[in-house]
Parts: C-alpha cells; sequence; structure tokens
C-alpha cells in the first residue's frame, strides 16, 4: 500500500493503467462485482502479486493449522519495502507457474481468510500523510484490469458497503498500527540514516514471525528487561492476536522511542554486564 504526502487537490498521479486515478472516499459508488457466473472468475489468481501483512500471515497461518515459521518458509517469498532494506513478504506461487498457491478449481481453498490485497480487489487503497500533521488518511480507487469482466456487472455500491461486504474493516483494524509504522518509517526519509540490521531484524521479527517474536519475548534477557505483569505474560503465551498487536508497540517503543514499557531499574546495568561476558567469551574461544 503506497504512502506518501496528501495534496488537497480531488485527482492523483497514478500509472494510467490499470487504475483509475481518481479517488474516492468511503461514500462514493463504484460498479463492481465478482462471482462464479462471471466469465473471468479465478483470472485473477492465475497471475498474482500480493503483498502479506501481519494479520493475513497470523489467519493464514492458523487456518492450515501450521506455525507463523512453517508458514513463512513455505507460502511467502521476501521483498524489500523501500530503498532502505525494510523486510516485506509477499505471497508465493505454485512451483513454475504465477498463480496463487490457494486456487483450486472450485475458488479459493482459504475464501475465508484470504489476505487483506485479495479482500479489497477491484479497489486499491492507499494510506497517506499531510505534511505536518501526524494523522494518516485513507482514500480508495478502482482497479481495471483488462481481463476483468466483473466492471461490467450491473451492481453500484459505496466504497463502505464494498469494504463490509468484503470482511476488510477488521482486517484494516488489526493491520493499522503497523501500517501507521510503515508510513512513519517512510515519512522519516533518509534523514534518519540507514537502519541496522538489528532494527530491520526486530522489524522482521515483529511483524512476521510470531513463534520467534513470543520466544523473544520470553526469554531472559527480555525478562530481565521489562516489567510485564503475569496477566499480559499469559495473555502474550496464548494470544495471537494480542501478540501481534503488543510487536507493533514494541517495535514503536524500540525505534521511535514510544515509550509503552517500564524498564526494570537495573536493566541497563544487566544488558551491558551480559555483552561483556559475550565479548570475553568470543575472546576466550578465538584465542584457544
Amino acid at each position: 500500500m503506497p504512502e506518501d504526502d496528501m495534496s488537497d487537490e480531488p485527482e492523483i498521479v497514478l500509472p494510467s493503467n490499470p487504475i483509475t486515478p481518481t479517488k474516492l472516499d468511503l461514500d462514493n459508488d463504484f460498479q463492481f462485482a465478482c462471482h462464479p457466473g462471471v466469465s473471468c472468475f479465478n483470472k485473477c489468481c492465475q497471475s498474482i502479486d500480493i503483498q502479506l501483512t501481519p494479520y493475513d500471515i497470523l489467519r493464514l497461518k492458523a487456518r492450515l493449522g501450521i506455525t507463523a515459521r512453517e508458514f513463512l518458509f513455505r507460502y511467502t517469498v521476501p521483498f524489500e519495502m523501500d530503498g532502505q532494506g525494510v523486510p516485506g513478504l509477499k505471497l508465493k506461487t505454485r512451483d513454475e507457474t504465477t498463480a496463487c498457491s490457494f486456487l483450486t478449481d472450485e475458488g479459493c481453498s482459504v475464501y475465508s481468510d484470504r489476505p487483506t490485497a485479495c479482500r479489497y480487489y477491484a479497489l486499491g487503497v492507499v494510506s497517506m500523510r499531510k505534511k505536518d500533521s501526524p494523522v494518516d488518511e485513507d482514500f480508495y480507487f478502482v482497479v481495471k484490469e483488462e481481463h476483468c469482466q466483473g466492471h461490467a456487472e450491473p451492481k453500484t455500491q459505496t466504497v463502505r458497503e464494498y469494504r463490509q461486504a468484503q470482511g476488510v474493516e477488521s482486517y484494516d483494524e488489526l493491520n493499522r498500527e503497523w501500517r501507521q509504522l510503515v508510513l512513519k518509517k517512510r515519512s522519516c526519509g533518509p534523514v534518519v540514516g540507514k537502519p541496522s540490521d538489528r532494527s530491520l531484524q526486530l522489524f522482521f521479527l515483529a511483524s512476521y514471525d510470531l513463534d520467534g517474536l513470543r520466544e523473544f519475548l520470553q526469554s531472559p534477557s527480555f525478562q530481565e528487561a521489562y516489567e510485564i505483569d503475569a496477566a499480559m505474560q499469559e495473555q502474550l503465551r496464548t494470544d495471537d492476536v494480542a501478540l501481534m498487536q503488543f510487536g507493533f508497540r514494541f517495535l514503536k517503543h524500540v525505534l521511535f522511542g514510544e515509550k509503552f514499557l517500564t524498564e526494570k531499574p537495573d536493566a541497563l546495568e544487566r544488558r551491558v554486564a551480559r555483552r561483556r561476558a559475550r565479548e570475553e567469551a568470543e575472546q576466550k574461544a578465538a584465542g584457544t
């Protein structure tokens, strides 16, 4: 989902095809319908380029009954979301084809848990932030691919109605903090410097690898550093949605200084001591 500074003009500059460059809000109408009776049904699923959000991964791994790490290994491919190497994931296609791995002769095999991008089609969404504004705003546009006959169907609805019908509202809400993170990262620009390898690894961990995030939050290094009550500890052990949202807030805490965790009084001293012990052990091992 591209993001940038927002202007007050009603038209936006976007590629001429397949995007209709007209800004829509929630109460604007557009004409579109997709159902098994449309001649191109499932055609869009035969050539995909789908970026996955954290909640997409959570839903799909739960649907398949596998761990997050297994899902990442089997069903995703990495890419860089910007010129500074911020990691993103796309849905892997079927071997030797451009088709979605979940496409069957009957249609989508994970339809009720399909990704956000699939739910939006044939709409696109852009999150943008006006200069000097702390609030991001969404607007929408129609995607008209040449093969798609759904635009000829005699059904008109508002963007709001379509989003409700496709179940995309809950997906957007649960991904909102993550989208804000990505937007804030991009709005900072190059002035803050290239992210460190550690910060990129943390971004990947907290965004996509729920198993690794849970292990990290239960590790001695994390437990020694932060105050977290027993009820929250239990929730993070058992509730994937709570764990995902905690990860977003932890990224804000670490990357942007938006504090939400209380550090233990001796946390810094413990980290320094642990680092020194590790360095001494490495030096000793190198000398033997």
